[in-house]
């Protein structure tokens, strides 16, 4: 009888432990599940981290913070069937690969001019998706 609580009381604790894992997971990186709000606090967070100056000793940080925060928002937004078709969350995941793709390849190098105003005006038409409710 001991052997068997005691199996319980350990199943029960690693289900717990598991469950509240997986709910402060999302929101530790800013995820609230309220899309809208999730993808412009992206979106600004990616600005911040984007128009640090190269000399900043916070921009590696920053770089870090963002690539997490991506990981996050696509994570928990990518098999949501009700933002998948948005136009707003389209032109989002391109602006998410483009910068992840930047990140990974060139981790040490400075996002080029080109890629940050591609970047500026997906950013700015996500923006106008979102007020138009798309």
């Amino acid at each position: 009888m001991k052997r068997f609580l005691s199996g319980l009381l350990a199943l029960v604790m690693v289900v717990s432990i598991g469950l509240t894992g997986c709910a402060a997971g999302d929101s530790a990186n800013g995820i609230s599940g309220n899309y809208q709000a999730d993808t412009l606090a992206l979106v600004n967070s990616l600005r911040d981290a984007i128009m640090l100056p190269d000399a900043d000793p916070a921009k590696r940080a920053a770089q870090a913070e963002a690539r997490a925060k991506i990981n996050s928002y696509a994570a928990h937004y990518r098999r949501d069937t009700r933002v998948a078709g948005l136009n707003s969350y389209t032109t989002m995941r391109t602006a998410l690969n483009s910068l992840a793709a930047h990140y990974s390849n060139y981790p040490n190098r400075p996002v080029p001019d080109k890629l940050q105003k591609r970047l500026e005006l997906e950013f700015r038409q996500v923006e106008a998706s979102l007020s138009r409710g798309v």
